[in-house]
């Protein structure tokens, strides 16, 4: 695997407001395309909200009224973001690292997986559902597989943004007003490391994400220069 040049690693306190959070995405990735900004990877955490991709279905959200919606733009369906739950919008150059949308999504799972691994958590992807999963089947009992991480991406003139949420401790039961990434079979539900018995703290898995981003994408993080400046 190729070593890329290291990118910019920035970590937001309190939550940021998703109009906020998409603007800056937007002006990063432009900047990245025409100005050669560095490419950024940003963790952060949002106040209670749901994001429309661009194949969600209007059944699929069932309680317009509890939380703002947004149209993020990006590829999937519904999803639910909020506190407890760590988002990392990925602004990567993919024109210099292949221009291939399968592997780039393909490392997006293997980084979440190998973060979790860290926590002695068995996951992975499934055929036919988006995300990373783990198996919760009972010995003897029928099957049951929880998400714990979405993922969800687009790219402009091959510059990616949106990215991946990994569920740490969020409040589980805001998923109830959406059908989450339109996957309704009582079978799948959503899951994070606190509801698997794991008392990881937010710093915890942003160690574990850092670890393994760096492994996967081949690429150090270095902190930012100077706190973000977002705009509305």
């Amino acid at each position: 695997m190729p070593d890329f040049p290291p990118v910019e690693w920035a970590v937001s306190e309190g939550l940021v407001p998703y109009e906020e959070a998409l603007a800056f995405m937007e002006a990063r990735a432009r900047a990245i395309r025409d100005d050669g900004a560095p490419e950024l990877v940003w963790f952060l955490e949002h106040p209670p909200l749901y994001t429309s991709g661009t194949s969600a279905k209007a059944d699929d959200l069932r309680d317009p009224n509890r939380f703002p919606v947004f149209d993020a733009g990006r590829g999937g369906q519904y999803t639910y973001h909020g506190p407890g739950q760590r988002v990392a919008y990925v602004m990567l150059d993919l024109a210099t690292r292949g221009r291939d949308v399968r592997a780039f999504v393909q490392n997006l799972e293997k980084w979440i997986i190998t973060a979790l691994a860290g926590f002695n958590v068995e996951a992975g992807p499934r055929d036919g559902r988006i995300g990373v999963w783990v198996d919760r089947t009972q010995a003897g009992g029928p099957l049951r597989e929880d998400k714990i991480a979405a993922i969800g991406v687009r790219l402009k003139r091959w510059v990616s943004f949106h990215g991946i949420s990994l569920n740490v401790e969020p409040d589980l039961e805001h998923f109830a007003g959406i059908t989450p990434c339109g996957i309704a079979d009582p079978r799948y539900g959503v899951t994070s490391l606190a509801d698997l018995g794991i008392p990881a703290s937010m710093a915890d898995a942003d160690i574990a994400l850092r670890d393994a981003f760096e492994t996967i994408f081949a690429s150090r993080l270095v902190p930012v220069p100077a706190p973000l400046q977002l705009m509305a």
